[in-house]
């Protein structure tokens, strides 16, 4: 549905940190996970990686802020609608990309945004 409502290939997006082989620690927001999670993924060649020039501890910190936080679905329904989010509730996206840019505005963005705007996030905050 997110991906026929933001008119793109992506339904969800993940911070995931190499562990080993295929395995990675990845971060986001989930609805399936009632919110702000991490935990051990095998990602196979079904995910599309890309990688950024931040460091992990900046992305273990906003989670430790942000950890077990509320899954967000009417945000994730405003990045559509252009409705603001819950401040304290975050979807994939918003997390994301406040985990990567420090900023607080990752309500605009739908996972599709964030792909659009790879090479703006790749580079060092």
């Amino acid at each position: 549905m997110t991906r026929f409502f933001t008119r793109g290939q992506y339904s969800h997006c993940e911070i995931a940190v190499h562990i080993h082989n295929n395995i990675y620690q990845c971060y986001s927001s989930s609805i399936r996970d009632g919110g702000v999670r991490r935990k051990s993924m095998m990602l196979d060649d079904k995910w599309d990686l890309i990688k950024l020039d931040i460091d992990e501890s900046q992305i273990r910190q906003f989670y430790g802020a942000t950890e077990g936080s509320d899954y967000d679905l009417l945000g994730a329904l405003g990045v559509v609608l252009g409705l603001r989010q819950h401040p304290h509730k975050y979807f994939c996206s918003e997390w994301c990309f406040e985990a990567i840019t420090n900023k607080q505005d990752g309500w605009r963005f739908s996972p599709n945004d964030l792909y659009a705007i790879k090479s703006i996030l790749t580079r060092r905050h």
